[in-house]
Order: structure tokens, then C-alpha cells, then sequence
């Protein structure tokens, strides 16, 4: 069983990946995937629920718009003020306590009646399902250097999967047993989670450092932008990726539910079981990133991203050609998105949460900059528009890194002793 793992870490062993006997199993490693795509699809879960939310509460379309707002912001509050506390409280009990206040905000929630309670519960639900960035910290912390990409891309893949599904699975459960069941659904798995986590995560033999204050630690966060430019690179990268990436998931309903297609809802959210196949990019960045090929895989990766909106501007004419670019467009962004967050990791272990958090933000500004101007611009100008925006983002993406790849270090490379573009010395 996952609990026979158990064992006492200090926090040195614990963010080298090592310690006290600890092994970091396979079948942990995928517990953790499953319950961070659990947490965070529940920030995606209201999308398709709109309108039978509002008719039920009695919300007018604006103030219905506004749940998927302020479970955003809520969310991005939480990466910058909850999830840098995995760097100086114990990663244990954090996740353990954000888990079960998580369930209080999932149950209020499925309960609520009233328009402001919803509105309330959903930013609260927001900001706690930052869980699922500090177990990605703490993986990555208890991962030893040599295999911390292939479990960093192991854990990313089940976000990957808990985003592209949550429409789809809220849709059905929705049509099965009415929208408060998805909410009630969830808050019983986060429960699980979190019962199941308090029995199998390691805990601290000792005290975490109490060298930082809390309003140290969150000026550290922006210090540490400041003085690291690899950080501030792979940061600019993840918020142009998920540009791209929000650009084509938050306006491709629209083309498919209008002639010639005009797919119903539940078709068009199927369309997240293509996306699954992204995942699949996840573990084998992380494998190419312990190999020190990391600006290697982030080259190709961002060439496939900007390739995609070929097929994808032909949307309109062949449903073939929108999968192979949700392929390559899912595939890309994840590659890339994994190669981000193991080597800001590295650079700075015993800050792994500030990092990822901060990392994060810049995910969360891109995905509501590439939601906001796709809409738009599709109610402007049209499909075609909305791909030559995509492909423009996918080329600055691809020129940044071209500019910059041999000015900044590569941990894992340095390693290996490989040069930063994957040779050897």
C-alpha cells in the first residue's frame, strides 16, 4: 500500500528529494496527479453550467458571467498569497488543510441559494484550489534531481487531464442529477483526497525554517523575479503558451456550434477527450529535461505550437484538421509548460513554492488575455482571425526563445555537464 511509504523527513531531505528512508513510489507520484487534476478542474467545472445556474438562482446573464470571474481571480489571488506558504509551513499539513477547507467551499457552493452566496463560494473555491500548485511543489521537492522533470511531468499530466475534462464530466453529471451534484461529487473526492494524502504524504521530522515572516516571504517572491532572469524568461514563456492555449479552447466552441457543423454541447466539450492526448507530453518532457535537453525540447516544442494553427485555421472546412491541431497545440503547450517548471524549480529548491506560484500567475494573465481577445476578435473578424492571433502569439513565443536560449543557464544541463542547448562538453 502507499501508506507502508510513509516516513519522516527533514526539510533539507525532503527538498533534495531524499531522506530518512523515503522512497518516492510510482504510485504515489500518480495519487498526486489524480488529486491535482481533481482540485484544479474545479475551477472549470461552472463553464458549462452557466445558464442553469442562473435560471435556478435567478441571476441576470451579467452577474451569471461573474462565477467564472471571480473563480479566476480567486484562483490567481491564491497562487501569489497561498501557495509561496509550501516554502516555510509543513507541505503536509498545508495540503491537508487546504483540501478540507476546499470541501467547506465545494459544499457551500452545491448548497448555495442565494446568488451572493454562490458568487462568494465560487472566488473561496477559487483561492483554495491552489492546492493543486503546492503539491506540485512539494513532488517536485521530494523527487530526487536526476528524475524531478519525469515526476514534475507525471503530476502536470494529471492537470492537464483535470482542465480538459472538468467540462466535459460537469456537463454529463449535470444532465444526470442537476448542476449542485458536480459540486457535491467533488467536495466527497476532496475529502477522500485528503484523508487518503494525511495518511501517505511524508511528514517533518523538525520545525520548518521560521526565518521568514509571511510579508518577507511574499516580497521574497518578487525579489526573486527580480534577481533571476531564467525565471522572468520561462515565466514570459508559460504566459504566451497559455495565451496561445486559451486563445483556441475559450472561442472554439464557437465555430462548431454555427453551420456546418452546429454541434451540441455535449459533442463540443468531447472535444476535451482529443486534448487528453497533450498529456501525454507532460512525462516525456519531463524525461528530456532530466537528460539536460531542455532548450532542445522547448525549441521543438514552441515550432509544433506555432505550426498547429495551420491546421487549425481549416476548421471550418475538415473536423480532421481541428484534431490534429488540438494534438500538437496540447501537445506543445504541455511540453513546454512542464520544461518551465522543473528548471525554475531547480534553480532554487528551498523556494520551490514561491517559484511555482509566482510561475503561475503569468499562466493565470495569459490564459484571461488569450480568453478575453479570442472572444472578441471571433465577434469582430471571424475564425481566420482568431487563428492568425494564435499563431502570432505561438511565433513571439518561439522568437523569445530563440533570442535568449544561450544566455541562460540550464540547471539540469549544468548537471549533466551539457552546454545549454543539449551537446556535451
Amino acid at each position: 500500500m502507499l501508506g507502508d511509504h510513509e516516513a519522516v523527513t527533514s526539510p533539507a531531505a525532503a527538498r533534495s528529494g531524499g531522506g530518512s528512508g523515503f522512497v518516492l513510489s510510482r504510485g504515489l507520484v500518480l495519487l498526486l496527479a489524480v488529486a491535482c487534476g481533481t482540485a484544479v478542474a474545479n475551477v472549470y467545472f461552472a463553464q458549462p453550467l452557466l445558464v442553469t445556474v442562473g435560471h435556478d438562482l435567478g441571476m441576470s446573464p451579467a452577474l451569471v458571467g461573474s462565477v467564472v470571474t471571480l473563480t479566476h481571480v480567486g484562483y490567481g489571488l491564491g497562487l501569489f498569497f497561498l501557495v509561496p506558504l509550501g516554502d516555510v509551513a509543513d507541505p503536509k499539513r498545508l495540503i491537508v488543510a487546504q483540501l478540507l477547507l476546499l470541501v467547506g467551499a465545494l459544499l457551500a457552493v452545491a448548497t448555495a441559494h442565494t446568488a451572493l452566496v454562490l458568487l462568494v463560494s465560487m472566488a473561496g473555491m477559487g483561492l483554495l484550489a491552489v492546492v493543486t500548485q503546492t503539491l506540485v511543489a512539494f513532488a517536485a521537492s521530494l523527487a530526487a534531481p536526476a528524475r524531478r522533470g519525469h515526476v514534475v511531468g507525471l503530476v502536470t499530466s494529471g492537470v492537464v487531464v483535470g482542465i480538459l475534462l472538468a467540462r466535459t464530466v460537469s456537463g454529463l453529471m449535470a444532465d444526470l442529477a442537476g448542476w449542485r451534484s458536480v459540486y457535491l461529487l467533488s467536495a466527497s473526492l476532496t475529502a477522500l483526497f485528503a484523508l487518503v494524502l494525511h495518511r501517505v504524504l511524508p511528514r517533518r521530522a523538525e520545525a520548518a525554517p521560521a526565518s521568514l515572516r509571511y510579508g518577507q516571504l511574499l516580497r521574497s517572491t518578487i525579489t526573486l523575479f527580480a534577481r533571476e532572469r531564467l525565471v522572468r524568461l520561462r515565466a514570459l514563456l508559460g504566459l504566451l503558451i497559455f495565451a496561445a492555449f486559451s486563445t483556441l479552447w475559450s472561442s472554439i466552441a464557437l465555430p462548431l456550434s454555427e453551420p456546418p457543423y452546429s454541434l451540441s454541447h455535449t459533442a463540443i466539450g468531447a472535444l476535451g477527450l482529443v486534448g487528453v492526448v497533450g498529456a501525454l507530453a507532460a512525462t516525456t518532457a519531463g524525461r528530456l529535461n532530466d537528460r539536460g535537453l531542455s532548450q532542445r525540447t522547448t525549441g521543438i516544442a514552441l515550432a509544433l505550437l506555432a505550426a498547429s494553427w495551420i491546421p487549425l485555421a481549416l476548421t471550418r472546412t475538415s473536423l480532421w484538421a481541428l484534431v490534429v491541431g488540438v494534438i500538437l497545440l496540447d501537445l506543445a503547450v504541455q511540453a513546454v509548460h512542464v520544461t518551465n517548471q522543473t528548471l525554475i524549480y531547480a534553480l532554487h529548491p528551498d523556494a520551490g513554492s514561491r517559484l511555482i506560484g509566482g510561475y503561475m500567475v503569468f499562466y493565470s494573465v495569459g490564459s484571461a488575455t488569450g480568453a478575453i481577445a479570442a472572444t472578441s476578435l471571433h465577434t469582430a473578424a471571424g475564425w481566420g482571425a482568431v487563428c492568425v492571433l494564435g499563431a502570432a502569439i505561438s511565433c513571439l513565443a518561439f522568437a523569445l526563445w530563440a533570442r535568449t536560449r544561450h544566455s541562460v543557464p540550464d540547471p539540469a544541463a549544468a548537471r549533466l555537464g551539457r552546454s545549454p542547448g543539449g551537446a556535451s562538453h
